[in-house]
């Protein structure tokens, strides 16, 4: 808009008009991706604490969206199906080990401390999300179809993230050559997926996972160690 065209605009209305006009749309609209990020959370979150209250199977999406303070469609802009709201909370916490492991993991001296971090992260994530645990460890694993038909990409950049960091071992004479960089990746993930399923369904007290990470961590060195 040049200057001469608001000054005709000003001319023409009220100046308490003009100024309505201007700041409505801002408190209105705000930043589109901010906003869709946002409720594409309230959604996860409030998927969790339903999921785990009432059982995947016995959940109804109308439950999800009323928890998430949303309309029933509003759902559907974001996940296609319940079946891939469920996968989504799967997904999004690896996305969250992803992003750690790519900005933290070069921090770490070593390969050594680098499998450290990763145990001790994955578990550390959970230690105050009971729910979300239950509902990925125990609810997941009941949906054999679904985790059938689940390609899982995301989970398996994870599995390769982890077998690097044991190759780079290797490679610098810290881990013995004689075990699979990819066997090892999954043992770990069986393991921390072990104990998180564990400890959901039990009634564990706070830091049982963090004392938990250090001791897998420990007995997993020891057994790779050259």
């Amino acid at each position: 808009m040049t200057e001469s065209s608001f000054t005709a605009r000003k001319r023409a209305k009220p100046a308490a008009k003009r100024t309505t006009r201007v700041a409505t749309p801002v408190a209105q609209d705000g930043p589109p991706a901010r906003r869709s990020g946002d409720k594409r959370e309230r959604i996860l979150s409030a998927a969790v604490r339903v999921f785990a209250r009432s059982g995947f199977h016995a959940t109804r999406v109308s439950e999800v969206a009323k928890a998430a303070g949303v309309a029933d469609g509003t759902i559907y802009l974001y996940f296609r199906s319940k079946d891939e709201l469920l996968v989504s909370l799967f997904e999004d916490r690896v996305e969250r080990l992803l992003a750690y492991m790519e900005r933290e993991l070069p921090k770490y001296p070593d390969a050594s401390a680098r499998l450290r971090a990763v145990i001790e992260l994955q578990l550390g994530l959970l230690e105050g999300e009971r729910e979300l645990a239950e509902v990925i460890t125990v609810i997941l694993r009941q949906s054999t179809k679904l985790m059938k038909e689940y390609a899982a990409p995301r989970f398996l950049e994870y599995l390769d993230a982890i077998a690097r960091v044991v190759a780079e071992g290797q490679a610098k004479g810290m881990f013995r050559t004689d075990v699979s960089p990819s066997l090892i990746a999954r043992a770990t993930f069986g393991a921390l997926d072990g104990i998180v399923l564990t400890w959901a369904l039990g009634r564990a007290e706070h830091g049982a996972l963090g004392r938990a990470a250090k001791q897998l961590a420990d007995v997993l060195l020891r057994g790779l160690s050259a």
